[in-house]
This record gives C-alpha cells, sequence and structure tokens, in this order.
C-alpha cells in the first residue's frame, strides 16, 4: 500500500503497466516522486510498481469517462495533490491503408487514443485548475509528425493529440497549467519489436529496413525532464527518436 506523504510530487501514469509507463513510473519513484500506476490490468501495475511504498495502483478503463473520473478521484484523495498526468496509455490499431481501415478498428483506435486522452486530460485540468496549476504530458509518437505506411488510424489520432496539447496549454494559462508533448521513436521495446523495427519495418517506398532502436530509460529520463521542469517553464513538444532512424528526411 503506498504511503501518503503531501510532501512529494504526485504524478498519475496512464499505460504504467509495461514499456514507457512503467520506466517512467520506476524512474520518478526513484527521484522521489508519488507515482499513479493506472491501467487495465492489475496484475501488471503491481509487477511495475514493485511495491513501493510510494506507489498507487490503480486499475480503470481511460475510454470511460466514470472510471477515469473515480480514478483522479482516488488517486487525489489518496496522496491530496496531483502535480502532473503523463497520458501514456495507446494502441497502434491495424496495419492498413485508408480503404482497408474498417469502421469498427477506427472506433476502437479512436476510443483509447483520443477519447482516453480527452478523458484523462479532462480530470486533470479540472484538478489542476483548483489546486494552482500542474502539467499534462502527453505521448504522442514521431507519427504525430510524420507517419509511417499503412498506419492511417494510429498517424490520424497521434496528429489530433498534437491539437490537444496545444488547446491545453492555451486554456492552461490563467491557472498555471502547462501542457507538454513528448514524440517518441523507436524505443527498444515489445512493441517495437511487434511493428517490426529490429526484423524489417515498412518504409515509405514498400521496403524493410531494420531500423535503429534507442534505450527505453532514455525515454523514460525524458519525460521525468518534463514532469520535473517548473511551471516558469514551458515545454510544449520533445522529439526525441534513436539515432539514424529514418524520421528525418522519411520518405
Amino acid at each position: 500500500m503506498a504511503t501518503a506523504n503531501t510532501s512529494r510530487s504526485t504524478i498519475l501514469i496512464t499505460g504504467a503497466g509495461s514499456g514507457i509507463g512503467k520506466a517512467t513510473a520506476r524512474t520518478l519513484l526513484s527521484q522521489g516522486w508519488n507515482v499513479v500506476l493506472a491501467g487495465r490490468t492489475e496484475d501488471t501495475l503491481r509487477q511495475a510498481a514493485q511495491d513501493h511504498e510510494h506507489a498507487l495502483v490503480l486499475a480503470a478503463d481511460v475510454t470511460s469517462a466514470g472510471q477515469v473520473r473515480e480514478l483522479f478521484a482516488k488517486a487525489t484523495a489518496h496522496f491530496g495533490r496531483l502535480d502532473a498526468l503523463f497520458k501514456n496509455a495507446g494502441t497502434f490499431g491495424p496495419a492498413v491503408s485508408i480503404d482497408e481501415l474498417h469502421e469498427d478498428d477506427w472506433d476502437k483506435v479512436c476510443r483509447v487514443n483520443l477519447t482516453g486522452a480527452i478523458n484523462c486530460a479532462r480530470e486533470a485540468f479540472i484538478y489542476m485548475k483548483d489546486h494552482g496549476g500542474g502539467r499534462v504530458i502527453n505521448n504522442g509518437s514521431i507519427s504525430a509528425q510524420v507517419p509511417r505506411p499503412r498506419s492511417v488510424a494510429y498517424a490520424v489520432t497521434k496528429h489530433a493529440i498534437t491539437g490537444l496539447t496545444k488547446s491545453i496549454e492555451l486554456d492552461g494559462r490563467s491557472f498555471n497549467i502547462c501542457a507538454s508533448q513528448i514524440d517518441i521513436g523507436n524505443t527498444a521495446s515489445d512493441i517495437m519489436n511487434e511493428l517490426g523495427t529490429s526484423q524489417g519495418a515498412l518504409q515509405a517506398d514498400g521496403s524493410l529496413k531494420v531500423e535503429p532502436t534507442f534505450a527505453l530509460q532514455q525515454a523514460a529520463d525524458a519525460v521525468a525532464f518534463l514532469a520535473n521542469s517548473p511551471l516558469t517553464v514551458s515545454v510544449n513538444q520533445l522529439t526525441i527518436t534513436a539515432a539514424g532512424m529514418p524520421f528525418i528526411g522519411r520518405g
């Protein structure tokens, strides 16, 4: 059970059971934060938390506005404060072009990547507006800037995250609320292996290319930099990729 300590900064991380969310949770715990680990599967969240005394595990589905309201209510009641949100939960969706995209798959990707982001941002904004401010960090993707082939649902929803981030930053100015977007390319994770970056990822010219990756910890450290930045500093967008990956000049 996490220990309530209002002297420590508190962050809520969605998708905290694996990948970047898990690595970020452990990094910020090591830096002295209270961390709320949120996700759909309690067992994986508990494994990520490692019974840390300042970690709170809360299972929730970000696509449900009711569950997200309950999530934030429990988190803020327990730790007595919320300084940052890392909205990290997301899904890639099917590897198809627009003509092959089924409406059900589109709806599913939108529910997780967009509705989930809106639900979490809304609750964070409501709390921060009444408690002196805070920072919302959205996990975009380099696909928010330049898409991969056959990734229309993912690319479109990630482009929309850019609009959400800018809207939060603009509407939050009067309330000391900052918004940041981190666009990450090719961390060495299980998800990247599923995309084939280490075996051969589809390129714009139709070829397959083994792409370089970088350590997951570096991505977590970048998120931690954003979380630790004072609210007098606005970091609207940060891009971090594996050196040499096909992003600059992609196409």
